[in-house]
Order: structure tokens, then sequence, then C-alpha cells
């Protein structure tokens, strides 16, 4: 214990207030391994334990809380060092490792003498009268790992909706402990206490290796916010958005802020993303749940218009008409000759179909030669109801609808083809165009993406995609079984 020199009453009694707990941490580290922890300095210069990742050399030996300060590694001051500077320093530690540390409150309620009937303050009160005897001076205590209070840690599994690469993040404080991810991954949530960086390994990981750094929900839809902001900002006053002013947000140092404004703006830029959030299709992860197989009741198919789903589709129903079935359109105009109602079309009234699309009844529709083409949500249950799967080739904003446990959609993006180094086809490079603007907006929905080189080929693949999904475990929304 550190005391000031008038730390003592008069009377005797230790004074509380003037009172600081130092304790001694040591442990063995091997050259490479991680310490699985991140610093972050407050105004005062000094070095605080900002995160313990789980799984990491730290966390199961229970030796640091989130909160303690650590005064001096290896007899050396850590005060006024950079964020930088601690990390390299923890990086280059080998062999006998030794911390002298100030716990955080958190630190002392997790100790194996804490009487937790007592609040933090009166607990400390009792130990350090306990103490007050023997202790003068600085006493060094050598901590004992416990593992019966460390934190319970969550397990969420998550489906990423987004690309990410922690290297070229500059709002993560620590990159190296970052884990990359692409648009499908499924991710294990192990720890959320950080508002702005959850802690998360691949779901197939092996239980042992420590978690790593993701951006929260939170984080990553105030970065697409502010980017939005940015570009429209940029694009308003004609000038093309540069990557510095939209990427630079803040200092990795603060990690937490996604404005790059100062403080003094934060609150007034904060209000102006209002409008922004209501208007993007902020994506970032989606709870998953992970059951036995079973077989999907819907394909649908997405692509660039031209892209061949139409025969795609034509093609599967010929070939397998105990399968698959297409849903039976709805028009308002007047059958032609020898047409029959519910072959081809159903033909209905307009306002018959207006006042159904009010009611929420159709998956989409549209106009052509003033007249009013649907597709009826009725006619997918009906295929369903016949044990069939229905085949829909719809506009990818249709896919938000389906995506429910009694649709169960298997959606597959039929991209472009490659297109050949010289070439002067116009319609390729259209096709190629409009498929990735499709994937980039919307492939967070994708289960499958097929390149459409050769049409034959493709269809295979996806026949046999059919039947693999079918017959293997699957990640779903949680939302389609909870």
């Amino acid at each position: 214990m550190n005391g000031d020199a008038d730390a003592d009453s008069p009377d005797g009694d230790i004074d509380m207030e003037n009172v600081t707990r130092v304790r001694l941490v040591q442990f063995q580290k091997n050259a490479d391994e991680p310490m699985g922890i991140t610093l972050k300095v407050n105004e005062e210069g000094r070095c605080l334990v900002a995160r313990i990742m789980h799984g990491g050399m730290i966390h199961r030996q229970g030796t640091l809380h989130v909160g303690d300060e650590i005064r001096e590694i290896n007899g050396f001051s850590v005060r006024n060092k950079t964020v930088e500077m601690l990390q390299r320093m923890l990086k280059s530690l080998q062999g006998a490792v030794s911390f002298n540390v100030v716990p955080s409150a958190s630190s002392w309620y997790f100790s194996d003498k804490f009487d937790q009937s007592l609040s933090p303050k009166e607990h400390l009160s009792c130990q350090f009268l306990s103490f007050q005897k023997e202790a003068r001076g600085n006493v060094g205590l050598k901590i004992v790992p416990s593992y019966r209070h460390a934190p319970a840690q969550c397990e969420i599994f998550v489906r990423a909706l987004f690309d990410y690469d922690p290297a070229t993040d500059e709002l993560n404080p620590c990159p190296q402990a970052g884990i990359p991810f692409k648009i499908g991954d499924v991710l294990q949530v192990i720890n959320k206490d950080d508002p702005h960086w959850w802690q998360a390994r691949k779901w197939n990981s092996s239980p042992t290796e420590p978690a790593g750094l993701i951006p929260s929900p939170e984080l990553q839809e105030c970065r697409v916010a502010s980017a939005a902001s940015e570009r429209a900002k940029q694009e308003n006053a004609g000038k093309y958005p540069k990557k510095e002013n939209i990427d630079k947000y803040s200092r990795r140092e603060n990690g937490g802020h996604c404005s790059w404004f100062g403080r003094k703006k934060k609150d007034k830029y904060l209000a102006k993303l209002n409008a922004i959030f209501d208007q993007l299709d902020l994506v970032t992860y989606e709870e998953v749940v992970r059951l036995p197989a079973f077989v999907r009741r819907t394909l649908v198919l997405l692509g660039a218009h031209g892209v061949g789903r139409r025969h795609i589709k034509n093609t599967l129903i010929t070939s397998h008409p105990d399968k698959f079935a297409y849903p039976i359109p709805h028009t308002t105009r007047p059958p032609r000759k020898d047409e029959e109602n519910g072959k081809n079309y159903y033909f209905v009234t307009r306002k018959k179909m207006m006042a159904d699309i009010e009611a929420n009844e159709y998956l989409e529709y549209g106009t052509h030669e003033d007249a009013m083409y649907g597709t009826k949500l009725e006619t997918i249950r009906q295929i369903h109801a016949d044990s069939l799967m229905a085949i829909l080739d719809v506009e990818p904003q249709a896919v938000k609808v389906l995506r429910t446990a009694e649709f169960s959609p298997f959606v597959v993006f039929i991209a472009a083809p490659t297109i050949p180094a010289v070439t002067e086809d116009g319609s390729l490079e259209r096709l190629a165009r409009e498929s990735e603007l499709l994937e980039k907006a919307y492939g967070h929905y994708f289960d499958l993406k097929i390149v459409n080189n050769d049409i034959e080929e493709t269809i295979n693949t996806l026949e046999q995609a059919i039947k693999d999904v079918s017959i293997t475990p699957q990640w779903v929304p949680v939302s389609w079984v909870y």
C-alpha cells in the first residue's frame, strides 16, 4: 500500500482517501505469445487495461481486470507512454514478467476474499483496518489467479453482413488483435462489454483460440452513416470525396468515436446523422442459429436483367416438375383468346388488385402497357402446400419479405459471365456493371453465388447446391426459430 506522508490521522487511523493499494503480478511469457490485453492512456498519462481478450493468456490466468492501472512493467514506469509504445513493450516481453498494478474496483470485487454483501468502498475500509497494524510504506501482493469469478462469456452467433479488414481500419485501437472477415462468415461473439468493440472468433475455431476484436453494430452503423454524410456533402459541392476524409474519423487511441470532428461539434454532428440513419439500409450483423439439415421451401434467383435467370428457372421446372413450380402471376389485363384463368395468369380487376396490394398480399407488382402484373404471396404458399419448391426470379427488394421461416428461401445470385480481356460487346459490359452493383447492394442476402460462364454448368451447380443444402446443417436467422 502506498500512502501520503499525512495518511495517518491524529488518532492513528488510516486516512482511506490517501491510500493506494498496489499489487505485484508475476507470470512467465513466451516470446511470441500474445498477452491478450489492450491498453489505453488517460488524460493524466496513466496506463489502463482497456480490455481482456477472451481466451488469451491474461484471461486464462485471471490476474488483471478491465480498468486496472499498470504503473510499472519489469520495474520500468509506463507513465506518459503512448499506446503504440506500450503495445510494442508488451509484445517484446519474454521470460519472467512483473507488473505493478493498481486494481480497479471491479478487480477488487472479483477477489476471493470479497464480502459481496458490502459495497466495494465498505469492503476496502474493512480490509485496510485489518492491515492497519502490519501495513506501513509499500506492500507487494503476489496474486494467485482465481477462475471462479471470471465473468461468464456470452455465446451469440452472428453472420457478418459486410467485409472487414482490421489492418486498414484506423478506428481499431489494436489492429493486430482484430479479426478479418467476409460477408457471410459466421462469428461467435464472446464479449459485448465494450460498446464499440466486441470480442469474437470464427464459429469453427478451436474453443481455446483467443478471441479477437470486431466493430460493434453501433460503431459500424455510425461509420457507414458518417461516410454517407461526407459523400453527400462532397457530391453537393461538386467534388469527389477523398478516401482519407471518409475513413479518418478519429485517432486509434480514442477508438470509440466515429466522427472526424472535434468534441464540440459532436452533438450537432450526431443530430444530423439521424436523417441519414433513416435513409440508409444499415446492415452489420445478423444473429443466426445452426439447425440440422432441412429442405428450403423457396428458391430465389437474383441477378442482372438478361443474365439467364428465366432460362434457369424454366429448365429446372421442365426437368423436375415433381420438385419445382413457379407461382402463377395475377394481372388486370383482359384474357386473350384461348387463355384460361389460373393456367398462365390469374385475371382480376384493377380494383381487386389494388385492394390486395393495400392489404400487403403481393410480393411484388408492376405495370406494363396499362395493365398491372404481380406475384401474390398466396400462390407461393399453395406451391408449398403441394410439397414443391417455389422458384422466384424477383427483384432483390422482395427478398426482405421472403426471408422468414414461412418461406425459408435459398437465395442464389447468378452473376454475369467473366468479360474477356479484349471485348467490344457493350451488352456484356452493361451486364457486368449491373451485376457488380447488385452484389454490392444485396450481397449480404446471398446464400450462394454462381458465375454464369456456361448455362448448363450453372444449372448443374445449382441442382447440386440444392441437394447439399438439404442434407447439411444450416445457419439461419434466429428469427426463423424464436
